[in-house]
């Protein structure tokens, strides 16, 4: 059963989304918390890094949007299959997180190349925090590895997801990659990949986090079809409503 060892809202402060919104995150710290009982969570819009359990409270935006892969109709549109095609040489190994320097050193390449693209901050990580963050024991704590057996040094790391694992749900949590593997389109494979391993472990939901639609780099989500969107921010003794929808500014399958 959860023990709950802290409980927070933020007060307003930059949103990272969208510069022009203030942003304030609902946060629990938490131990013991049971499959079932994360589940929970998760139908209602919470997502999972290490003991922390985190929701939007933002007051005046409603961007973010929990959204969800329906695992027996999901259908990969024409780049989506071309990526799972391009990645189906790499070996793809699922089992429980690890810390180590292989991990360590792809997580701070990946990072690296998008400090210097996208101007992210600087996020220096060493075997503490990545603990903490991807590898901190859970029932539910999966992670999906990406391998290059073929590589001159190889076998190599080339990506690695870090996932949650419910009876009846899994999440996608986060996704890094060899920067030199960017033109595989490592990430949206990664997707699919999970979407089919869910679908053979009798998974009916593989859940991909919040949707923002004026956001680049989350505005992506949407184009996993079909898919379904959280209404609200249900409480705990409500009911979840998630609603069938699409983005019309996708390309068809």
């Amino acid at each position: 059963m959860a023990i709950i060892l802290g409980h927070s809202i933020e007060p307003p402060g930059e949103c990272s989304y969208l510069p022009e919104q203030s942003s304030s995150m609902e946060q629990f710290v938490m131990k013991d918390v049971t499959p079932e009982e994360y589940e929970r969570m998760l139908v209602r819009g919470w997502r999972r890094f290490g003991p922390m359990y985190f929701r939007p409270a933002c007051q005046a935006c409603f961007q973010c949007v929990s959204l969800r892969i329906p695992t027996a109709t999901f259908q990969p549109n024409r780049s989506q299959r071309r990526a799972r095609a391009a990645c189906a040489h790499l070996r793809v190994e699922v089992g429980p997180p690890r810390v180590d320097e292989e991990r360590l050193a792809l997580y701070r390449a990946w990072h690296a190349e998008r400090e210097q693209t996208r101007e992210w901050n600087a996020s220096p990580i060493g075997p503490r925090e990545y603990f903490l963050q991807f590898a901190f024991p859970h029932p539910c704590a999966r992670e999906v590895a990406w391998y290059d057996d073929t590589a001159e040094d190889g076998p190599r790391l080339v990506g690695l997801g870090i996932c949650d694992e419910t009876p009846r749900a899994w999440s996608a949590v986060y996704f890094f990659y060899d920067p030199s593997y960017a033109r595989s389109s490592l990430g949206s494979a990664n997707v699919v990949f999970q979407v089919e391993l869910a679908r053979a472990r009798g998974i009916p939901h593989v859940y991909l986090g919040y949707r923002v639609q004026e956001c680049a780099s989350l505005r992506y989500k949407g184009t996993f079809r079909p898919h379904e969107l959280l209404e609200g921010r249900p409480a705990p003794d409500e009911p979840p409503h998630w609603t069938p929808a699409g983005d019309p500014g996708d390309p068809p399958p």
